[in-house]
């Protein structure tokens, strides 16, 4: 092995983020090797010895969590960043609790998933103020995300989201909010 080679673990279902993000990061100088399934991932880690991982917090409906430290117990110095479309505080903490060196929401571009992987100092990545979004439209995306994930039956979301039927329903009948900047 090189000197300057960083060995890197991806560890994601979806095969073709998984894809894309081995050859943007092979690019970056790293050795990348990709797993999309728990058992595939200590596989993977016991063949190649990572000094970094990225892994999915949603593996295929499992919870990446879960990984975080029966990969720290094969490889304890490997910095594992957890990626994730569901962030959320709680996760975020635990998943920091459990020993994963970095939390980052998805969609994440290259460059800040590249800073957080080689980063040794634990920094809070700045939203743009172009790119904030008002709490009303976090709201939007959220209800819009679990009106989706229940099929477009308001009764079902509103049950996931604890909400009356009716509130629901006169949010989902307002426009959009604008997303005003900062």
């Amino acid at each position: 092995m090189k000197p300057e080679e960083r060995h890197l673990l991806i560890i994601d279902d979806d095969e073709t983020y998984r894809e894309v993000l081995a050859r943007s990061l092979s690019r970056k100088g790293f050795v990348v090797m990709t797993a999309a399934s728990a058992a595939d991932s200590l596989i993977a880690c016991r063949a190649q010895d990572p000094e970094y991982i990225l892994l999915d917090l949603n593996l295929a409906g499992q919870s990446g969590l879960n990984l975080i430290q029966p990969l720290l117990a094969i490889v304890p110095e490997a910095r594992i960043v957890i990626l994730t479309g569901y962030a959320s505080i709680q996760t975020a903490v635990g998943a920091l609790k459990l020993g994963a060196a970095q939390y980052l929401p998805k969609p994440a571009s290259i460059g800040d998933i590249f800073k957080v992987l080689i980063d040794d100092g634990i920094d809070i990545l700045e939203i743009p103020n172009e790119e904030r979004m008002t709490v009303q439209h976090l709201e939007w995306e959220y209800i819009q995300r679990t009106l989706v994930e229940h099929g477009g039956n308001v009764a079902a979301t509103a049950r996931a989201l604890k909400m009356h039927r009716r509130t629901l329903q006169r949010k989902l009948a307002k426009k959009r909010p604008p997303e005003i900047p900062f």
